[in-house]
């Protein structure tokens, strides 16, 4: 192997009292691709500072090799004092980098660069701290949480781009299908020590439980040693003064090693509180719609919903999902179409805004509402510690106001919420965001035996293809399809990725002339007008005039000098090259849908 570019050597750090990292180590040689995991509040993030150089240890040595270039990706970025997004991405920059792959970048990522960081939504702001940390090309690539907020396709994005890159990566992420399919190794943060397996994450869960299997075991031989040495002492003692002595000193290590041990914390203890069982038939949709401003954001959807179920809704940021949901429970009422609601319904919902929760309430006040001390789970009055513990929270944290949570903590409290109302019904938007792998283990468990239907809104692959036996995605103009099985099934099923679609914000949106491929079959019921004969014809001409015209841009663009001569006129040739490439997009899938069209008709 060759020597690391970045080695974390007997790293220990204490905050406020209380050991965070006691032996601590991490090694990074050139092109490894390593998964750092742990529970939450493990130290991972911490650890991942000190490799950045942004937090310093109070015991052991971190060394990068001269020249290598760092580059880490922080949770929450500050955007304080720039302007725009392109700007902090162009900070990222070396002397040496190339400004242009700043904007590229951005472009690749549905952003144009002139959005100021304030008004970012949070998948737009790790969108540019990708960027930021991407453009440099780095030896070493240090990500905590890169596919946090992130829509499915944007991961999938990114997985191609990493995968594609020579830079060794140190990856923090509770997205276990993004950790499998990027990672060659697995470093295990576990009550401030570290242990590494040399094998992807697909083997970690079993790695790991084996280790755990055997600790408890030496524990249990440990204790059963103690037992029998302070049975000695009490009645075997001999007059051999020596020996005894060895024997007393031996047992007082015993108890010292066993005092010192820290137990692993456990798993949490979800339960859902379950009602009265509903009718068969939970939800039945017909031809339902939903528009917003003239956008339509669902368009003739009919789906019927059976007890039992587990439904999964994916799409892009700002498809629309979360609006599907509402209308399909109720919660919004369709422009045109019916949906019938089953008898008996108990619906318990858990939403994904984490900044919904008042930071300045306690934990104990946010579960019972602010009034006593018990809790209300499944109909019965529970003591707030006790139900606290189930998802381990300590008693300590009672009073703790939320402010002061970390995003995994807040996102179990939601979770106690939500699972403490009894229910037929669940309805998860984004339930996984920041849970560590252990909480999402005992979660599928419990969706696994839950009596009731599921609707859940996710954009864990791994998740959903463990637990769903349905998928609704959109296919275009509102439109939205359901297929069998899981998110693997359903790609399959389509041939084709979930796509983000390309857009400039804060500027015009180009007038929609493109119909989705997947309108094609029911178009065929109709004939063709003379518009579509006239488009059909016409469109091949225009497309390679719209690539001429991108060819053309590019060539301009690809001139080293140009943004150095002209930084106006480069901005705005790559806005323009961006619309070009919009417009070909639009217009050949257009021709695609009338070829479609006009084979369907001829064949009838």
């Amino acid at each position: 192997m060759s020597p690391p570019l970045l080695q974390l050597k007997d790293i220990a750090l204490t905050f406020g009292g209380t050991p965070l990292l006691t032996c601590a180590e991490l090694s990074v040689s050139l092109g490894e691709r390593v998964s750092l995991v742990g529970r939450n509040g493990s130290g991972k993030s911490t650890l991942l500072k000190i490799a950045a150089g942004t937090v310093e240890p109070d015991r052991g040595t971190v060394f990068v090799q001269p020249g290598v270039t760092v580059r880490y990706l922080p949770q929450e970025p500050d955007f304080a004092s720039f302007e725009t997004a392109l700007a902090y991405v162009e900070a990222g920059l070396g002397p040496a980098d190339d400004n242009h792959a700043a904007r590229f970048l951005l472009e690749q990522l549905g952003l144009a660069g002139h959005e100021h960081p304030a008004h970012l939504s949070g998948g737009e702001a790790r969108r540019v701290s990708l960027a930021r940390v991407l453009a440099p090309a780095p030896d070493i690539l240090l990500l905590d949480e890169p596919t946090n907020h992130l829509d499915l396709s944007t991961i999938e994005w990114l997985e191609r781009e990493l995968d594609s890159r020579r830079a060794a990566l140190v990856i923090i992420s509770h997205d276990r299908r993004f950790l499998s399919n990027l990672s060659r190794a697995v470093v295990w943060l576990d009550r401030g020590e570290t242990r590494r397996l040399e094998r992807c994450f697909a083997y970690f869960e079993e790695w790991r439980d084996a280790v755990l299997a055997e600790e408890e075991r030496d524990q249990h031989k440990l204790d059963r040693k103690i037992v029998a040495e302070e049975h000695w002492l009490r009645y075997g003692v001999t007059a051999r003064r020596k020996r005894n002595m060895r024997r007393v000193g031996e047992l007082r290590a015993l108890r010292e090693q066993r005092r010192n041990y820290r137990a692993n914390e456990g798993n949490a203890t979800i339960a859902a509180g379950s009602a009265t069982a509903s009718s068969a038939l939970v939800i039945e949709a017909s031809a339902i719609a939903k528009s917003y401003e003239g956008r339509p954001i669902v368009s003739d959807f009919s789906i019927r919903i059976r007890r039992g179920d587990r439904i999964g809704i994916v799409g892009p940021n700002g498809s629309g999902k979360t609006t599907l949901v509402n209308l399909l429970i109720g919660g919004l009422s369709p422009d045109c179409g019916t949906v019938r609601l089953g008898a008996n319904l108990a619906v318990a919902t858990l939403n994904q805004h984490r900044d919904s929760l008042d930071p300045n309430v306690t934990v104990a006040d946010a579960l019972t509402g602010g009034g006593g001390d018990t809790v209300n789970v499944n109909g019965q009055s529970r003591h707030v510690v006790s139900y606290m513990k189930d998802f381990l929270f300590t008693g300590e944290q009672t009073r703790t106001p939320l402010r002061k949570l970390s995003g995994g903590e807040r996102g179990r409290l939601m979770l106690a919420q939500a699972l403490a109302k009894p229910s037929n019904l669940l309805v998860l938007d984004e339930p996984t965001n920041d849970l560590d792998m252990e909480t999402l283990e005992v979660l599928e468990d419990m969706l696994g035996e839950y009596p009731g239907t599921v609707l859940l809104i996710s954009h864990d692959r791994d998740f959903l293809d463990r637990l769903v036996n349905g998928v609704i995605a959109p296919e275009g103009n509102g439109r939205w399809g359901e297929y069998a099985g899981g998110y693997s099934d359903m790609l399959a099923q389509r041939g084709a990725d979930l796509v983000r679609e390309a857009r400039a914000p804060d500027r015009p949106k180009p007038p929609k002339t493109a119909r989705p491929v997947a309108e094609a079959a029911e178009t065929a019921m109709r004939r063709m007008t003379f518009k579509d004969k006239h488009a059909l014809e016409t469109l091949p001409a225009t497309i390679a005039a719209l690539r001429s015209e991108a060819d053309a841009l590019g060539v301009r663009l690809g001139d080293p000098q140009f943004y150095a001569r002209d930084r106006a006129a480069f901005e705005k040739a790559s806005l323009a090259l961006g619309d070009l490439q919009r417009q070909i997009a639009a217009a050949e899938e257009q021709w695609l849908a009338l070829e479609i069209l006009r084979e369907e008709l001829a064949g009838g």
